[in-house]
């Protein structure tokens, strides 16, 4: 049995409440807590910003991916190198302009895909869903599936390695909040599904320890007429989630959990009204999240934490440092010139260090670490 060291205390001039009514001489709030904002948490009240460095040396530093440059194509997913990855969780951007020739079984664990840009059918071995921008699809491991395109896509696509997908507990607020459960669409065995399957030949290709294999059947295995059970696919859209809001306290990043994993989290950010109490921070706090890695992939809107960030770039932010919003989003937020956020972003928040692959290296921005520094 384990339990923290818990002594709340307060040493020299501070706020009585975190992000809320800071002291004049200090308005830079940092805080350095554990277990994702879970854990015991320390709140400092600086005169100056946490993230106000002059230089950055070494390998650890923030990092911004602009994945629009990004070259690789190919109608198989796991041949597109994954930008950040470690044994728990592997994230890709996959571009796909045609429609599938093939199936894909992922065996490795189950698959998130996060529809960024385009429109597609989806074929699995439960049924037919058509998929639009801004859709969720969970695909539990060892799920046979393929896309029908009907736009362009392109899908960030979030593996949690050898584990699975489940919702976030909602404590207090119950679990009907953010989305309500029966707001997830299920593959339908209807008339689409069944008029797919043919006794043509099929090839499955199977992922399992990162390595393909293909399995070669004389029909369509996705010949199901009907299923039972409580394993599925689902499917939500960002526009179907309603955030937790307060106008009198900024929640933290865990309020806006839509999956978890057991290593790793995904939140949502999706537009919602700007803290509007007086004393209310209104710009996400600085803090050190120091056991976890951050990482931000940006869907739509106006970034309002960030300089120069569009859609389809990444911010990575590994622990050991304190990160937060940029000057003039800070500026912003304590002259309250917006009252409405209108961003859309997916984070994963990752227990175990990423790695950042040679292929995403190249997408870099290398003046990312000097963005916080202010411009005269």
């Amino acid at each position: 049995m384990r339990k923290w060291i818990s002594f709340p205390h307060k040493e020299g001039t501070v706020s009585r409440q975190a992000h809320a009514d800071l002291p004049e001489q200090a308005i830079y709030e940092r805080e350095a807590g554990r277990a994702g904002f879970f854990g015991p948490a320390a709140h400092f009240h600086h005169r100056h910003p946490p993230t106000g460095w002059s230089d950055w040396q070494g390998p650890l530093r923030p990092r911004a991916l602009d994945l629009n440059r990004q070259q690789q194509r190919h109608p198989v997913p796991w041949q597109v190198p994954a930008f950040l990855h470690n044994s728990h969780c592997q994230m890709r951007l996959w571009h796909l302009d045609h429609s599938m020739t093939e199936l894909m079984r992922n065996a490795d664990g189950d698959e998130l895909l996060f529809i960024h840009a385009g429109r597609a059918e989806l074929y699995c071995d439960y049924g037919h869903l058509t998929l639009e921008t801004g859709d969720y699809l969970m695909l539990p491991r060892s799920t046979m599936w393929r896309l029908e395109v009907l736009e362009p896509l392109q899908i960030l696509m979030i593996e949690a390695s050898g584990d699975s997908f489940q919702l976030p507990d909602k404590g207090i607020v119950g679990p009907h909040a953010i989305f309500d459960p029966a707001m997830l669409d299920m593959p339908r065995i209807n008339d689409a599904f069944l008029a797919q399957q043919d006794e043509q030949p099929w090839t499955v290709k199977v992922k399992r320890l990162d390595a393909l294999s293909e399995v070669r059947y004389p029909f369509n295995p996705l010949d199901a007429i009907g299923w039972h059970g409580d394993l599925a696919p689902v499917r939500i859209n960002w526009r179907d989630i309603r955030p937790l809001m307060s106008h009198r306290y900024h929640l933290p990043p865990s309020a806006h959990t839509t999956f978890v994993a057991s290593r790793f989290v995904v939140c949502t950010f999706v537009p919602r009204p700007i803290e509007s109490d007086p004393g209310a921070l209104k710009v996400p706090f600085y803090h050190n999240n120091d056991d976890y890695d951050e990482v931000l992939f940006y869907h739509a809107g106006d970034f309002f934490s960030r300089d120069n960030i569009d859609a389809g770039m990444v911010t990575f932010h590994p622990c050991g440092f304190t990160h937060g919003p940029h000057p003039k989003a800070f500026a912003a937020g304590m002259a309250h010139q917006k009252t409405f956020t209108d961003e859309v972003a997916v984070m994963i928040d990752t227990r175990d260090p990423l790695q950042l692959s040679e292929a995403a290296q190249a997408l870099e921005n290398p003046d990312y670490a000097s963005s916080w520094q202010v411009k005269e």
